[in-house]
């Protein structure tokens, strides 16, 4: 098992000193519940993930928790388990009244699903155990039938969530338990407001445990106004944990050429499943209407769908009738399914953090995979800014028969400098810097929406 990182603890941004890290090797010396761990056991578990081994026991122990943690690290299971302990623990002391005991905030449906499915997976032996899920898209009408009366688990987005409680439709007096799943993709959709205002209306004395890809900048704000005395659970960053997945970067000339090399691509029979990336609902239609009429099991999910379609899509990828899945970035968080073997990146992400997240769709519990990009000569910049961020050069290949007239734009030597100005650069570009998003696409998101509102 891979070593967690030094747990720290802190109460502001700057870290004291270092707390032991639990070095354990099985699920059974985590301290767990032996009803939880039959659960676990099975459920086919018995090692636990780096951020499982430390995030558990600290979580256990009663401590508020930031933790930073690299997609596809098993961090769900590290919130689940421990609140469900608390809850088995707390049962008969607990107050009666309505609304959760615990609440788990996420910022889209996809992602809030995931975890209720685990919480039912790890929450089998939990007697009368009673979970409710708050998300856009749904008819209010089943939403307000499940939260009235009392609730062990609330799993929730955040807008539709606020939308009940200042309506009244749902209390949240009784929360002991507050998490914040992918709190930084939260906070970039425009929800911290809604956070703040959604931890308001619980209980001071609750715990909070907060996950992260990073622990920096907005994140240790937001985590200094809710949190008390939080540790630190540092286990690796997303550029440093993809040793099991190949990279490959293909250029086309244009978009007959990258639908070519597409078909050659998927054409592979070492492909299990595979999902397709695209930038825009527009092309994740269209994308997917080509591959079914070229004979493949495929379709699309995005963010303009229905969410019974959407939840009818995951299911039949999950019991692969599909071999291939269309999607936009509404997919590159919240799907859990080890036996995606390749994931190609169609059309680049608007966010060079959303390259990482995608390309964890696979090589999931331990196992290898593939990520794939295709990149015409005008996505050179997003290509340079995302091997920046990742601190990696992507190896570029090409295809027998497919070769680019222009083979490697992306290593050109910069453009002379203008008369009078400085040379363009994108040298002073940060990290997570925001790419320039095209005037004529429209993507995902099915409506202009509010602010905040993005994944209700």
């Amino acid at each position: 098992m891979d070593q967690a990182a030094p747990i720290v603890a802190s109460s502001d941004e700057t870290p004291v000193s270092p707390v032991s890290t639990p070095s354990v090797s099985l699920f059974a010396e985590l301290g767990l519940d032996p009803r939880l761990l039959s659960a676990v056991t099975s459920a086919g578990y018995t090692d636990p993930t780096a951020v499982q081994a430390a995030a558990i026991p600290a979580a256990l122990a009663g401590h508020d928790l930031m933790v930073s943690s690299a997609t596809g690290s098993g961090k769900t299971a590290a919130f689940v388990l421990p609140t469900l302990q608390r809850l088995m623990q707390n049962g008969e002391r607990n107050a009666p009244g309505r609304g959760p005991r615990a609440l788990f905030l996420s910022p889209t449906r996809e992602l809030s699903l995931q975890i209720t499915r685990a919480c039912e997976t790890y929450g089998r032996t939990f007697k009368g155990l009673r979970v409710a899920s708050v998300v856009g898209g749904v008819p209010y009408g089943a939403q307000l039938r499940a939260v009235r009366g009392a609730l062990d688990v609330l799993i929730a987005t955040p807008g539709r969530l606020l939308d009940l409680l200042q309506g009244g439709q749902v209390h949240l007096a009784r929360v002991e338990v507050l998490v914040l799943d992918e709190a930084d993709r939260m906070l970039d959709m425009g929800f911290i407001e809604d956070i703040e205002a959604i931890a308001a209306a619980t209980p001071r004395a609750r715990q909070t445990l907060l996950f992260s890809a990073t622990l920096d900048g907005k994140i240790a704000q937001l985590a200094s106004g809710l949190m008390r005395e939080p540790r630190r659970v540092e286990v690796e960053s997303p550029i440093e944990s993809r040793s099991n997945i190949t990279e490959r970067l293909h250029w086309a000339d244009g978009r007959a050429h990258k639908d070519k090399i597409l078909d050659r691509l998927l054409a592979d029979p070492s492909i299990d499943q595979a999902v397709v990336f695209t930038s825009t609902q527009h092309d994740a239609e269209r994308l997917a209407e080509s591959l079914q009429a070229d004979g493949h099991a495929v379709s699309a999910l995005h963010g303009g769908m229905p969410q019974g379609q959407r939840t009818r899509t995951l299911t039949a990828l999950r019991q692969r009738r599909l071999r291939v899945l269309v999607a936009t970035d509404v997919a590159a968080r919240g799907i859990d399914v080890p036996t995606i073997t390749h994931v190609i990146n169609y059309g680049l992400p608007i966010n060079v953090e959303d390259y990482v997240h995608r390309i964890g769709r696979t090589g999931r519990a331990g196992r290898t995979g593939l990520a794939v990009t295709l990149a015409e000569s005008g996505d050179s910049q997003k290509i340079r800014r995302i091997e920046r961020y990742t601190a990696t050069r992507i190896p570029v290949e090409t295809l027998e028969g497919l070769e680019p007239r222009r083979p490697d734009p992306s290593r050109s030597p910069a453009p002379p400098a203008r008369r009078g100005g400085k040379r363009p650069t994108s040298a002073g570009a940060k990290p997570g810097a925001r790419f320039e998003r095209p005037q004529t696409a429209r993507h995902d998101g099915a409506a202009p929406v509010r602010k905040r509102s993005f994944a209700r």
